[in-house]
């Protein structure tokens, strides 16, 4: 596997794959690589050629400052497991390369709407630091294709409109949901619980496979969100939302929508968890 921190580097490796045409899928992370990450990755070797890993810890994007101080580093278990999957790069840019004139001098790209609600809402600033610095990779890496978690279905959506409305080159991939054996959602904020909150957090999956269950029995999204939020609470979780959308475009569902997405966001402890799922109904009969 070869690395590099440089962008004239990077583009040199980058001209000489397509000089032999060979298509190029980019992963992007912030490290503490877990079983989700991998899954990506696994996922972009059956869509590419050539594989390049990106790791960078975006401080654009954190909305508190002791959230990016605790973030998990983990960069030396990061490229073993990353040089075992086949990966054939790992761009690892500084902040000095990803934003020359600094953080609050940087050029930001914002999606509207979409990066306003939910976790927008929960985290302001939080998607215009998403957007721009997958803005500045997609210039830095120039991929065919590019790869991200269902697990961050509203990043991923987002993404994905991003890329329409610049008009970038870059076909978008959602991997689902990688969970651990009791369910809950791979995650490298997972490390941060408590033994008796890691013993408690896959009741989060549980409450989102009841809901599911009530949505296909036709109950109304209101009251499936409402029924599920209460659930977590009593079980100690603190909720900042459980809502049904159309898996589309994140609008808000109503009893007619067949493609919808589950998402939740709840605090246990000091842990934020986020999950989310898809599912399939059959519309009630008008």
């Amino acid at each position: 596997m070869r690395e590099t921190q440089r962008d004239f580097e990077l583009r040199t490796i980058i001209r000489g794959w397509r000089s032999q045409g060979e298509r190029i899928v980019l992963v992007p992370t912030m490290g503490n690589l877990h079983q989700g990450h991998l899954a990506l990755v696994d996922e972009a070797k059956r869509r590419a050629d050539r594989v390049v890993v990106s790791i960078y810890v975006n401080p654009l994007q954190f909305d508190r400052q002791d959230d990016l101080a605790n973030y998990p580093r983990t960069l030396d278990a990061d490229r073993r497991a990353l040089e075992s999957r086949g990966v054939h790069l790992l761009f690892l840019p500084n902040t000095e390369l990803l934003y020359p004139f600094g953080l609050e001098q940087s050029t930001r790209v914002e999606v509207p709407e979409l990066g306003e609600m939910l976790e927008g809402a929960a985290r302001p600033g939080h998607f215009m630091g998403v957007a721009t610095v997958v803005s500045k990779l997609f210039n830095l890496v120039q991929p065919d294709d590019a790869v991200f978690g269902e697990k961050d279905y509203q990043q991923l959506i987002l993404i994905q409109r991003l890329v329409a409305d610049l008009h970038l080159p870059v076909r978008i991939h959602g991997v689902p949901v990688v969970r651990e054996a009791d369910g809950l959602a791979c995650s490298s904020r997972n490390s941060r619980l408590g033994v008796a909150e890691r013993a408690r957090a896959p009741v989060l999956y549980k409450v989102l496979l009841k809901a599911a269950r009530l949505l296909e029995e036709t109950a109304p999204p209101a009251a499936v969100e409402a029924a599920a939020s209460e659930r977590l609470e009593r079980q100690g979780f603190r909720v900042e939302y459980v809502t049904v959308r159309r898996a589309a475009d994140l609008a808000a569902a109503d009893e007619q929508d067949e493609d919808l997405v589950i998402l939740a966001a709840a605090w246990l402890g000091a842990v934020r968890l986020i999950d989310c799922l898809r599912l399939q109904r059959f519309p009630k009969s008008i």
